[in-house]
């Protein structure tokens, strides 16, 4: 049974920086491409930031460049979204999901139809 639990979310300022992991099990994150989609009250999920497998290439949305990385740490079976200078506008839900192979993320944003796992979500609050 596949399970992606997501952790490390809360309430930070503005400029401050959180790290979010995603802890899998029932899978092997090399051969998965997993990543993070975002979601704001009122607003649709959003593409965050994805690592393909097989170490094919990242994407990161545009207001995020700079601001956030993501690692794999294939001995732990996680996946990592270190985020800084966060911003209010960084507010959301963030989710963790996961897809069997490859995507090709270098044209355009993955899409939440093209995911088969995920996670519960954990709450990311920048605030003053």
């Amino acid at each position: 049974q596949v399970q992606l639990v997501e952790s490390g979310g809360g309430l930070v300022q503005p400029g401050g920086s959180l790290r979010l992991s995603c802890a899998a099990s029932g899978l092997s994150v090399i051969d998965y491409s997993i990543g993070w989609f975002r979601q704001a009250p009122g607003k649709r999920a959003e593409a965050v930031s994805f690592i393909s497998a097989n170490f094919d290439g990242a994407y990161y949305e545009d207001s995020v460049k700079g601001r956030f990385s993501i690692s794999r740490d294939n001995t732990k079976n996680t996946v990592d979204l270190q985020m800084n200078s966060l911003k209010p506008g960084d507010t959301a839900v963030y989710y963790c999901a996961a897809t069997y192979g490859e995507l090709i993320l270098s044209t355009s944003p993955p899409a939440t139809h093209e995911f088969d796992y995920w996670g519960q979500g954990t709450q990311v609050t920048v605030s003053a």
